[in-house]
């Protein structure tokens, strides 16, 4: 059950037409009272053809008209709207429960609490099966307002209570973390124009996406102009921003002035503070022709950067903390947003999907230690910067994500974080699509180099040695002659398969993977993915081009022999 109180009006006889109206989208099927302040005393319009709405709404409005005459001050504001709606799959709820149902709302906003006889006037009026419409003026029989803070939170809290007590479908506790949901006027403005998303919806995709291209909230600012977001700033004397609003163009009023909306009143993470917080990182960053000619990608350095993630939702790490895990999640929503944009096109559609989904998991009531998550956030803004195209480590990167959006949805479920815990696995289940669509290719090429029997047979040993409870799994999963061939590859580079598996499975628990060999294989191939170096050959090369030994060491016996059997080599001892 949703409760929505609208902002606050000042037309009683306007709401009244349009609740007794015919309706302008959804028709109103007889319109009548189902509740109402005790001394309502007059008939219902919806039911007696004499009665009137403007008598009803001159009955509403008595308190304020009488504090208007003391006080010589007209009182605005004073309409207060709170649609209640059940959900499709909820039964029929009869007038009497309605009306309940009713009562119970005002009386925890505070419009007419239990036993206050002086209360403001009200009614609740239904014109469909599945809701009703509370109105009331907010002006008491004494003459005093009511005190109605926080009351969004409180009938929120009544609406859970409610759907207990009559079987209704059970919706989350809300926590003041999520973004204000468009209108209906909104969303028919939307579809007038042909846009796909109302104007809110589409600013906040656009702030989401220039976030790993700016270091600081000028940049941003500077960003959002060159993507077509039109862009107010509000600076102080010294120049200083001290806010920002947008709007996205054709968005006008009805003077044909373009609207805009402040950051924070589009997401609560979006405001001006909660963006500097995320944007100036503490560790130095190099300048983008650096970080091109490192040995390893970006993709290898977020997944690597993903380590850090994984330590602080799993508690292994001894400074971690709630404020340092949040802001890692926050991180890791920047990252999955970067990744998006960088990634082959047949992917944008899922990740793109999996950033707008863990938006909601980014922020919590948790107040994030930004600066504790700069690994992740740098290696967000190294991928829209510096990555080129797709390679092999890009599986293993979606693959890490995976992990993380689990760890954060485990994390924000033991939080009792409802809503954020739900928006992680919501985004989990496009991650795990874009990481099977970007392995697929290079499975089937690992399984047609899968190794012979007798090294297959050797490598399983090595799966039921280091991985015990999950060997039958891993060797029974289709996918694992390319694990096979993954570890006969590394094992050619010098890596131990043994140790390798246990590190992989040390590092992502395979109890819930859904085909553990595939999470080896991205996991493996990252780890292995340089040779282990060569003692011998690296003393051979430093030989070849010094012409000495590597100091401190003597030659070996053997050579020492070959050189004495060597006609005209020099036998004498090196000093």
């Amino acid at each position: 059950m949703i409760a929505a109180i609208k902002p606050a009006g000042s037309n009683t006889r306007g709401l009244l037409a349009y609740l007794y109206g015919p309706g302008r989208q959804d028709e109103h099927l007889d319109p009548h009272i189902v509740a109402g302040f005790a001394m309502l005393g007059m008939p219902d319009p919806g039911r007696y053809e004499n009665a009137t709405l403007t008598q009803l709404a001159r009955h509403l409005d008595a308190p304020v008209q009488l504090r208007n005459s003391e006080f010589g001050k007209k009182v605005t504001g004073h309409v207060w709207h709170c649609p209640v709606r059940s959900a499709p799959e909820d039964r029929y709820l009869s007038d009497a429960e309605w009306g309940e149902i009713a009562q119970r709302i005002v009386e925890v906003a505070g419009i007419a609490p239990a036993g206050d006889d002086l209360a403001c006037r009200w009614i609740a009026v239904r014109h469909a099966d599945d809701h009703i419409h509370i109105l009331a003026t907010t002006v008491r029989e004494d003459g005093r307002r009511p005190k109605l803070h926080d009351s969004g939170i409180r009938v929120g809290d009544e609406c859970r209570e409610i759907e207990k007590d009559y079987g209704l479908r059970r919706l989350k506790k809300g926590d003041r973390t999520g973004t204000r949901r468009p209108s209906q006027a909104e969303m028919h403005k939307a579809e007038r124009l042909g846009w796909e998303q109302p104007a809110q919806e589409w600013l906040e995709d656009r702030i989401r996406a220039s976030i790993p291209h700016a270091s600081n909230a000028e940049e941003l600012l500077s960003y959002l102009e060159a993507d077509g977001v039109a862009v107010r700033p509000k600076r102080g004397p010294s120049g200083d921003l001290l806010g920002y609003a947008v709007g996205r163009p054709g968005d006008l009023d009805k003077h044909g002035e373009q609207i805009y909306h402040p950051g924070g009143r589009i997401a609560p993470d979006l405001s001006l503070p909660k963006l500097q917080a995320r944007l100036e990182v503490s560790q130095p960053e190099e300048h983008p022709t650096a970080r091109r000619s490192r040995p390893t990608t970006p993709w290898h350095q977020a997944t690597d950067a993903l380590d850090t993630v994984r330590t602080q939702l799993t508690g292994t790490d001894a400074d971690g903390g709630d404020a340092r895990a949040q802001a890692h999640i926050a991180a890791l929503g920047e990252l999955i947003e970067a990744t998006a944009q960088s990634a082959p096109a047949d992917l944008y559609g899922e990740l793109q999907a999996a950033s707008r989904a863990f938006a909601r998991a980014q922020r919590s009531q948790i107040r994030a230690e930004d600066r504790a998550a700069d690994t992740v956030r740098i290696a967000a803004r190294d991928i829209v910067n510096t990555a080129t195209g797709p390679d092999g480590a890009l599986a293993a990167l979606l693959a890490a994500m995976v992990w993380a959006a689990i760890l954060a949805a485990r994390w924000h479920e033991a939080k009792s974080h409802a809503h954020q815990a739900d928006a992680a696995r919501r985004a989990l289940h496009h991650l795990q699509a874009a990481a099977d669509g970007a392995l697929a290719p290079a499975l089937a090429e690992l399984a047609s180099r899968q190794p012979k029997e007798q090294a297959s047979r050797t490598l399983a040993s090595d799966v039921r040695a280091a991985v015990p409870d999950h060997a039958e799994r891993i060797l029974n999963d289709p996918s694992w002659p390319a694990l096979a061939t993954v570890l006969a590859d590394a094992e050619a580079g010098g890596h131990k398969p043994h140790q390798l598996l246990k590190e992989a499975a040390a590092q992502r628990e395979l109890d819930t993977a859904r085909q553990p060999a595939r999470v080896l294989i991205t996991r493996i191939q990252h780890t292995s993915r340089n040779p282990v170096p060569n003692r011998r050959a690296e003393a051979a090369r430093r030989r070849s081009t010094t012409g000495t030994w590597p100091a401190g060491n003597a030659i070996p016996a053997p050579r020492q022999a070959a050189r004495a059997a060597t006609p005209g080599r020099n036998t004498r001892p090196r000093r």
